[in-house]
Formats: structure tokens, C-alpha cells, sequence
């Protein structure tokens, strides 16, 4: 999906340096080939920067949809050109094997504090005194769970191929949970749109999920759901050693994470108006979550999406503004 130049005509002037006029613009003439996840909620995100992008005059393509060890093999190679949706550290072994720091240009970061874990429904925590994830070796406890009958919980998982399915899979296996508990692997919002029919008919139930996202604003975690912890740290790959635990001593089995946008790394350095428009774009973790919901709820059109972004820089225009003229600047 990608944006026309009518949107120039809706938003007010940007700069009044001679830098506004197309002639003058450091994108002039430079083509972008914008990326992203198949999950459609990420593409406000992206199209955020690509707004921007245009602003600066560059040629914004259409934006493909990928799975992410795709996107970095593209954009490392020089088939693409950014994603904005890297998240560290969770994607830490694809950005390596793609190439890591010499293939790709990263700096700043887009989206703060983003979180995921696994949650439970409250009503099923408070009755059995559920709290941590390793409670569910116990078969009782399990079978609440259990959705299609074989006596294991039923754990809404994520798409095949993702890292988080990855993590899941060996936090099973490192809790001694084989035995008891299934990951369900598949399209996560078919799965996760089931979980959320499940918990309005009051049925127990176990899922995970991530911030930004809308999960979080139809069950409400500390009020509709709880995090589950998990009793000690144990993750996949190069990051078998990494702490999860958190300050407060909580250990929700994943790190909090950041997006970054990740670009070609070669392309940046012959366009540094974008790479420091990718250093210094920062977008609220609140605000991607209320736009994730509104596209739950029925507005989830590509015409609606480019409303709410369009909506997003009108509300946020000085920001907005203060991004085109000190990426323009850095072209200079």
C-alpha cells in the first residue's frame, strides 16, 4: 500500500526553505521499496515513514508483504530498501544471519517498550491461583485449558516461522511442559480472533501476544487477563544465555523489546536525508496499539489505514514537520 501526492495537498506546508519545492527535495528521482510482515496491523507504522519519505520527495513503491527472514534477506541484498518493524532483541539471530551491522543501516529506535508473554484469564488465575506458566505441568491444571480434548492446554501460538514460536517451543520443552501443554501454531489473528470468542463466552483461556497490538485493548491485562511468569530464563539460538528477568524481579520469559526501522545500509549512506529520517522517527507504543484496535473493529481498509495516519500527523503536525526539515537538513 502506498500513498498519493494528493496528501500534500491536505496537510499544511512543512518547511519554508526552498527545500519544500520538488526540485529541491534530497528524494527526487530515488526509488523505495518498502517491506513488512504479513500482519496487517503493522502497517500504520509503514506507512507513517512512508508518508514521510514522500514529503522528502522520494519515490515510495507499494509495500510488500513478507514473512520477516524474507524482508532482511531482501533488504540486505538490495531488493528492498527498509522495514520498519525490526524488533531487538527478539529478531536479533535473522538480522545476523542476514547480514547484521554491515548489510544494514539502524539507528534510533521507532517504538519503545514493546512487551509480550503469555496471559491467562483472570477468572481462571484468581480461582486456581495461577501465576506462572510452569503451574501448568500440573495435568489439572492444564486440561482447563484444553480446547480440543486430548487432555493438554491449548496455547494460542504464533505463525509458523516466527521467533516467537521458536521461544515457545523451547520454553515448553525447558519447563518440562511436552507433556501438558500444545503450542497451536498457525495464522495468528484467526487464532488469537478464537481465543477472544472463547474468553467472551467465559471460557478459559491461554494465549500469547506482544504490544503494540490490539489484543491487549480487548482483554485487558490486570483487569480481563493476567501475564503469566515463567521460573527462569531460557531462549533459542545465540540467546540461550540471555536474562529475561526484569528489573522489579519479574521474569514474563521474554525481554521488552524495540522496533527499529532497518534499512538497506548501502542505500542509506547514499541518502542521508532518509537515514535520518529513520534515526529520529519515534512513534508512541499507545498510539500504535488505540490504531491496531480501531482496525479490529472494522477499519481496516487501506483507504482507513491512510485516514489514521493521515489523522496521526495532523494531531502530531509540529513533530511531524520537525522530522522532514531536520532529515532535508541532512542532505545538505
Amino acid at each position: 500500500m502506498r500513498t498519493t501526492p494528493i496528501w500534500a495537498l491536505a496537510l499544511s506546508t512543512l518547511v519554508t526553505s526552498s527545500t519544500t519545492f520538488a526540485a529541491d527535495l534530497p528524494g527526487k528521482g530515488v526509488v523505495v521499496k518498502p517491506l513488512q510482515s504479513t500482519i496487517a496491523e503493522e502497517t500504520f507504522q509503514t506507512e507513517l515513514v512512508n508518508r514521510a519519505l514522500e514529503k522528502l520527495g522520494y519515490d515510495v513503491q507499494q509495500t510488500g508483504e513478507v514473512d520477516y527472514n524474507v524482508a532482511y534477506t531482501a533488504i540486505a541484498s538490495g531488493d528492498s530498501t527498509y522495514m520498519a518493524v525490526n524488533w531487538e532483541p527478539l529478531q536479533k539471530d535473522m538480522y545476523n544471519a542476514a547480514g547484521g551491522d554491515q548489510k544494514f543501516y539502524r539507528q534510533g529506535t521507532y517504538i519503545s517498550g514493546a512487551a509480550q508473554g503469555y496471559l491467562i484469564d483472570k477468572k481462571t488465575a484468581d480461582k486456581y491461583h495461577i501465576h506462572d506458566l510452569s503451574q501448568l505441568k500440573d495435568p489439572k491444571i492444564a486440561r482447563l485449558f484444553d480446547e480440543d480434548g486430548d487432555g493438554k492446554a491449548d496455547m494460542a501460538g504464533c505463525n509458523p516461522g516466527w521467533v516467537c514460536g521458536q521461544v515457545i517451543n523451547t520454553q515448553i520443552k525447558a519447563y518440562g511442559l511436552s507433556n501438558t501443554v500444545t503450542q497451536n501454531e498457525g495464522n495468528y489473528s484467526a487464532i488469537i480472533a478464537d481465543t477472544l470468542t472463547r474468553f467472551k463466552s467465559g471460557k478459559p483461556v491461554l494465549y500469547f501476544t506482544w504490544t503494540p497490538y490490539w489484543v491487549s485493548n480487548e482483554m485487558k491485562p490486570g483487569k480481563d487477563v493476567v501475564w503469566l511468569t515463567v521460573p527462569f530464563s531460557a531462549n533459542p539460538g545465540s540467546q540461550k544465555d540471555l536474562d529475561t528477568t526484569l528489573p522489579n524481579g519479574k521474569n514474563y520469559g521474554f525481554p521488552v523489546n524495540n522496533e527499529h526501522i532497518v534499512a538497506n545500509k548501502a542505500w542509506a549512506e547514499k541518502n542521508p536525508a532518509a537515514a535520518k529520517l529513520f534515526a529520529i522517527m519515534k512513534l508512541p507504543l499507545a498510539d500504535v496499539n488505540a490504531q491496531n484496535l480501531r482496525m479490529h473493529e472494522g477499519e481496516s481498509s487501506s483507504d482507513d489505514i491512510r485516514q489514521h495516519v493521515d489523522g496521526w500527523i495532523k494531531a502530531h503536525q509540529a513533530t511531524f514537520d520537525g522530522w522532514i526539515k531536520e532529515a532535508a537538513a541532512a542532505a545538505k
